[in-house]
């Protein structure tokens, strides 16, 4: 199951757009990266894909189905998201926010809920309250949450936040784990020096606007990275390569 933007334009207020004729192919079984400096418009995108924000004018599709044609309890179906902060003040556990991930098939899977604290290594986590977490720890459990959704897709926005090089790597593991399942996966990343090595394709957006898309070597080389962000930074990805990474996490 694929994303499609078509065309797409939003604004929060008249004549000042946040996203300017946006055309994107968010393609299964691959990570695909969303990279651009603050204010760019990531997370405006992120929330049109799910249709949380109507654009002015274009569409997003997913598959054969346009999203804002489908009931909400559809696209949760379909779409999983895991956003950039939580709020405190949850008077949950561990266990029972991950547990919500199940709101939109009706049902409780406890097998389902177990397998994705574990996919996160939170298995020891569930019992706790959410509120006395660790940003951390707290990440880790919203990232179950999404899992135990099972959709096709899966939205991350700035999920290496709060975790720190261990977590990060496992994360960017896991993702590509998905992907290799035959999800569909965007992330949004504001690391141009780690994230980059593990996602398939990247997308670079200025202004609202599609700067580059396709191979990561490309979209993230030193014209693009200096134009986009400001910085005088030689980069030199490495090209349709596979990339290894060895380490030992210690608690």
């Amino acid at each position: 199951m694929n994303l499609r933007v078509e065309n797409l334009s939003f604004a929060y207020r008249p004549g000042q757009p946040v996203l300017r004729g946006v055309n994107l192919e968010i393609a299964a079984g691959k990570v695909t990266g969303l990279f651009g400096p603050n204010g760019s418009g990531k997370s405006t995108l992120l929330r049109c894909l799910t249709g949380a924000l109507r654009p002015q004018s274009g569409a997003v599709w997913c598959s054969d189905r346009r999203v804002d044609a489908l009931a909400p309890r559809e696209v949760a179906q379909r779409i999983a998201v895991v956003p950039q902060d939580t709020p405190r003040g949850v008077p949950l556990t561990a266990r029972e926010m991950v547990a919500l991930g199940r709101f939109a098939w009706g049902d409780e899977d406890a097998a389902i809920i177990a397998a994705s604290l574990a996919r996160v290594e939170a298995t020891e986590l569930a019992a706790r309250s959410f509120d006395e977490l660790s940003g951390g720890e707290r990440q880790r459990v919203v990232i179950a949450r999404a899992l135990a959704q099972a959709t096709p897709v899966l939205l991350l926005d700035e999920p290496a936040t709060h975790l720190d090089i261990a977590h990060q790597l496992e994360l960017y593991r896991l993702v590509r784990a998905l992907a290799a399942e035959g999800r569909t996966v965007l992330m949004v990343c504001h690391d141009l020096l780690l994230a980059p090595l593990f996602v398939d394709a990247a997308v670079l957006l200025r202004g609202g606007e599609v700067l580059a898309a396709g191979r990561p070597a490309k979209v993230l080389g030193s014209d693009n990275v200096n134009t986009t962000f400001g910085v005088d930074m030689q980069v030199n990805w490495p090209d349709n390569a596979t990339v290894t990474v060895r380490f030992n996490a210690h608690s």
